[in-house]
């Protein structure tokens, strides 16, 4: 069942039947207005889902005590997931089935996001984003009622891109990716990108996810000594092997990664080693003090101690989710997918509190802006290292 399992397609099934056997409710007349999510609280994921979840929670107590939207109370209501999609897929039946007037809702992979857009197409009741930044779900017409509330994983490739033929045009560079549909996602694009701007891929390497001996690996950096060194599609491991081993050879490159890679907390046991290395983030860090960011003063407020990336995707998804909700109301509009989607595409120069350091457009279902920042051992922390780059349409 192209890689759908028979219990996930069972799923589906019950959730059409359930859908068309619901009696027609009018969805203005609801007192509130709920976020469904089906969570990776546990399992391989769940360093990011209790994150993402605790960032969700906190945007919608944060507006429900400024009144709600339009004097509608949000509620989020969400089981965890184990990071498994069969039971994502469950939770997304049991939770849209016993809450008629879910349609927000948050989900917590690709595999998820991909499996239910069917469901989702055919309901058309609900507007989803999730954990994923996939560029497949980058697609407004067979993603209609999703979006990434970010760059899309080959957009985050492409800012760095621009980032290095800025710094040094005609720059070599090697891809390193982790062998598994996460880590190649960005490749085809990446590579065509790097031509355009006139940068020179002088290697493709691939390991796997959880590789702990790249001795192999690193031989090949060495024979192609490239200027950069762009990861993706790793956590952690196996980078910091990649660049200590580098560096004793003597190599010079920058090395560089995105999104999932990019949260301080996960350098600072790394210590010098991982000095200097940089990455794209859609978002400023918790500890950014900038006067144009109040957003993130009432997040300390809310959270003294250090929130990781997570927790911002997921508090500022939960914004734009509330902001599409308040938009179609606004409007006189059924809450449902198209219209929430129509109303999140309406966004022009919308201003986060400074989650994002610049305004910010969503013309499709992603959000094309990142900035390039630095990891300072020392400091133990990013520190910015370039303008928010935004990607043209």
């Amino acid at each position: 069942m192209s890689g759908i399992t028979r219990r996930t397609f069972m799923a589906l099934l019950a959730s059409s039947v359930l859908a068309t056997a619901a009696p027609a409710f009018a969805q203005q007349d609801v007192d509130e207005i709920i976020i469904g999510g089906s969570m990776p609280l546990t399992g391989v994921f769940a360093f990011a889902g209790v994150a993402i979840e605790a960032g969700i929670r906190d945007y919608v107590k944060m507006i429900n005590e400024e009144g709600g939207i339009n004097g509608k109370q949000v509620r989020f209501v969400y089981e965890d997931t184990g990071h498994q999609i069969d039971q994502a897929v469950a939770i997304f039946n049991k939770l849209t089935t016993q809450h008629r007037n879910i349609h927000l809702y948050y989900g917590d992979s690709t595999g998820f996001s991909r499996t239910i857009n069917p469901e989702l197409e055919r309901r058309g009741d609900i507007m989803l984003s999730s954990v994923s930044f996939a560029s497949e779900i980058n697609n407004p017409e067979t993603f209609s009622n999703q979006f990434i509330a970010g760059p899309d994983y080959s957009q985050m490739v492409s800012i760095l891109l621009e980032h290095i033929a800025k710094e040094k045009p005609g720059a070599r560079i090697v891809f390193v990716n982790s062998d598994g549909e996460f880590g190649r996602d960005p490749i085809e694009p990446s590579t065509a990108r790097a031509k355009e701007l006139g940068l020179e891929v002088v290697e493709q390497i691939i390991t796997p996810p959880g590789a702990v001996d790249v001795s192999t690996e690193v031989l090949k950096l060495r024979r192609a000594r490239p200027d950069y060194t762009i990861f993706h599609g790793y956590i952690l491991s196996p980078l910091p092997e990649f660049m200590t081993q580098a560096r004793q050879l003597g190599l010079e490159t920058k090395f560089m990664g995105t999104f999932w890679s990019m949260d301080s907390s996960i350098w600072e046991d790394v210590g010098e080693h991982a000095d200097g290395f940089m990455g794209v983030m859609p978002y400023r860090y918790y500890y950014d003090d900038a006067a144009d960011a109040p957003m993130l003063e009432r997040i300390r407020q809310m959270r003294p101690q250090y929130q990781p990336t997570g927790y911002t995707q997921g508090f500022l998804t939960a914004m734009l989710m509330t902001e599409a909700a308040k938009r179609t109301l606004d409007a006189g509009k059924e809450l449902n997918g198209a219209n929430l989607k129509a109303a999140l595409n309406s966004i022009q120069d919308f201003d986060t509190g400074g989650i994002i350091g610049v305004p910010i457009s969503i013309s499709g279902n992603s959000i094309p802006v990142g900035r390039i920042y630095q990891y300072s051992a020392s400091a133990r922390r990013m520190e910015p290292v370039s303008d928010w780059i935004s990607l043209k349409d």
